[in-house]
């Protein structure tokens, strides 16, 4: 796809992978709504020049209000990239069952959502694109983010069964599979870590060469030790 002209609306766009996103995609020509929670971001982002709206995604409420908010205008790229991480490890300490729910919304029920109330209108576009940012974890999950894991593997599973819904028709179906990166949910996590704009030029590159996945970084190996040993895989990353 080529995206310049495309109008895109990129959820979490203000910060992380999803600022980077923005830009890259400014870049290249596409006119970029987008969205997040911090007032200052939002107002940092729309000084370079984007549109933002403000929205909260934990919460069909914050969904419904955002498609209000964007009116009747056309949309061409929708990108489900806004995220929330929750603590939940019985190892450390019993963790709070409420604060599960938002992670859950804003993760999984968000980008169907949203994608029920847009598709309608990508599908009067001449070509359009939907992308999903799940991440390696869909794959194989992490011991300490069970929740967050889950989530990610339920849209996984999601953006599958909508590509096949949706072979033959203008919408090209694509997730993003990012490995550990360099941003505020990872700020407590040590090693290596891949930098947002790195991981944004690879998401761009699956978008502009038309492909069903964009396997990021070392999630390139792991989909490579899944394909041989889906167990092997799985027991490396429960260590973690």
């Amino acid at each position: 796809m080529d995206v310049s002209g495309k109008t895109v609306l990129l959820t979490g766009g203000s910060a992380g992978i999803g600022r980077e996103l923005a830009r890259q995609l400014k870049a290249k020509g596409a006119k970029v709504i987008l969205t997040g929670r911090n007032v200052e971001r939002l107002d940092f982002m729309r000084a370079e020049g984007f549109e933002t709206i403000r929205a909260d995604l934990s919460n069909a409420d914050g969904v419904d209000a955002l498609v209000r908010d964007l009116g009747e205008r056309p949309i061409d790229v929708l990108i489900n990239n806004a995220g929330q991480g929750v603590d939940h490890d019985f190892r450390k300490a019993a963790p709070d069952a409420n604060a599960s729910d938002g992670c859950i919304y804003a993760n999984l029920n968000a980008p169907v959502r949203l994608i029920t109330a847009l598709l309608p209108r990508l599908r009067e576009r001449g070509e359009a694109a939907i992308v999903n940012v799940t991440s390696g974890l869909a794959i194989a999950p992490r011991a300490g983010s069970p929740v967050y894991c889950a989530t990610k593997a339920g849209l996984r599973s999601y953006t599958k069964a909508l590509r096949a819904q949706l072979k033959g028709e203008n919408i090209h179906v694509i997730e993003a599979l990012p490995p550990v990166v360099d941003t505020q949910m990872t700020a407590d996590r040590d090693g290596n870590k891949l930098s947002p704009q790195d991981c944004a030029s690879q998401i761009m590159a699956a978008i502009e060469g038309n492909r069903d996945e964009a396997n990021v970084g070392m999630v390139k190996i792991l989909r490579v030790v899944n394909s041989i040993s889906p167990k092997l895989a799985e027991s490396i990353m429960l260590r973690f």
